[in-house]
C-alpha cells in the first residue's frame, strides 16, 4: 500500500496526459525525447505525482541510453522496485514508495565503481527542483 493514494480521476486532473500514460499505466517516453535525458544541472529529481525526492542530480550519469540516469535513489527507502515480466521480459521495474508511480526500470549495467546499477527513468515522471 502507498502511502500517498489518490483515485484514478484524481491523477488524470493533476498529471498531464503524457505523465498519467507513464506514472499510472507504465508507459515510456522515447529515447531522447524527454526533458530531462541531457540534463546537467545541479539539483534534486522529484516524483512527478507525489513531490517524494527520488534522486540526486550528484548520481545521475550519461548511460547513452537516452533517458535520464541514475547510480541509485536520493534514499533507498524513497524508490520501490517489483518485478516486471511485461513485454516478453523480466525486468526490475522502479516505482515511487509513496505514491506508486512507475518511474521507469533498474538494470545491472552501471558504472562498476558505483555499484553497477543504473536506474532507467522517464523524465515525465520527474519534477526538476534546481540548486539555487
Amino acid at each position: 500500500m502507498t502511502k500517498n493514494a489518490k483515485s484514478d480521476a484524481e491523477w488524470k486532473a493533476e498529471l498531464t496526459p503524457e505523465q498519467y500514460a507513464i506514472l499510472r499505466q507504465k508507459g515510456t517516453e522515447r529515447a531522447f525525447t524527454g526533458t530531462y535525458w541531457d540534463c546537467h544541472d545541479q539539483g534534486i529529481y522529484r516524483c512527478a505525482g507525489c513531490k517524494a525526492e527520488l534522486f540526486a542530480s550528484e548520481d545521475k550519469f550519461e548511460s547513452g541510453s537516452g533517458w535520464p540516469s541514475f547510480t541509485r535513489p536520493a534514499a533507498s527507502a524513497n524508490v520501490a522496485s517489483e518485478v516486471d515480466r511485461s513485454h516478453s521480459m523480466t525486468r526490475t521495474e522502479a516505482l515511487c514508495a509513496d505514491c506508486g508511480a512507475h518511474l521507469g526500470h533498474v538494470f545491472d549495467d552501471g558504472p562498476r565503481e558505483q555499484g553497477g546499477l543504473r536506474y532507467c527513468i522517464n523524465s515525465a515522471s520527474l519534477d526538476f527542483e534546481k540548486k539555487v
